[in-house]
């Protein structure tokens, strides 16, 4: 599990098995730095299930492969499939079933509550916001800054007020270090590089989670021949463009 500001890969988390075949492996723990965003991967194979309840602040969802269908009590079902993010309603009981076409891997960051001062807090839904809700990546509209491309899938106006996920891509290369005035959890998806942060780097390959505070200064860097796609969310939610200043 990452500390605030740390880096862990996939593989070197704790894996913790369900009775029900489901693999849970938890990144990021939200009572390591107060309260804030959690992020955990869920992996199951093929016909097997995963049961639990959004947290009481909801939850952004990305399925990074495979596919299957969601059922949340009282909802009709929602079919899954690469690349599809959900938002979940808070205190949601869910169950998730695999097809039997794989394994399929979900990536679940729990949100925490934002008040109207931008602090955690009370963060009442709107009323059209009880069911669950679904948007296909490739739906999203391509925004640029740099040489880096991003879709936002959840964030104000598109579904969720409080937090923000995207999907980016960077090409082979680096850009000047920067920061950002949100909390943000970064996996890579694909490709390899370095995170640089706090004076040092960090390598990166697909299944590597990043934890950037708020006004710290990084750039994630792509050292390979490839594009490398990386799944952001962060809090207070915002544009994944703005930034505090080229090296604040």
């Amino acid at each position: 599990m990452t500390a605030p500001g740390g880096v862990i890969r996939a593989r070197d988390a704790r894996a913790v098995r369900g009775a029900a075949g489901a693999t849970v492996r938890t990144l990021f723990d939200p009572g390591a730095a107060g309260p804030g965003l959690g992020r955990r991967l869920v992996d199951l194979p093929g016909r097997t299930d995963f049961a639990g309840s959004a947290g009481p602040s909801g939850e952004l969802w990305f399925v990074i492969g495979g596919s299957g269908e969601l059922h949340v009590t009282g909802e009709p079902g929602l079919g899954l499939r690469p690349d599809l993010g959900l938002w979940l309603p808070p205190d949601a009981d869910y169950l998730v079933c695999a097809d039997g076409q794989g394994d399929l891997r979900l990536d679940m960051v729990a949100l925490p509550a934002i008040g109207p001062s931008g602090q955690p807090g009370d963060a009442p839904l709107a009323p059209d916001q009880r069911a669950p809700l679904t948007r296909d990546l490739g739906d999203c509209e391509v925004e640029t800054t740099g040489d880096r491309q991003f879709r936002v899938l959840f964030g104000p106006g598109l579904g969720c007020a409080t937090a923000t996920q995207f999907v980016g891509e960077i090409p082979p290369g680096r850009a000047p270090d920067h920061s950002h005035p949100y909390d943000e959890l970064v996996l890579v998806l694909e490709g390899e590089g370095i995170v640089h942060m706090g004076g040092a780097g960090h390598a990166l390959s697909s299944g590597t989670c990043a934890h950037l505070p708020p006004g710290l200064p990084h750039c994630l860097e792509n050292t390979g021949s490839t594009t490398m796609r990386v799944l952001g969310v962060f809090h207070p939610a915002d544009s994944p463009a703005a930034k505090l200043g080229p090296a604040d």
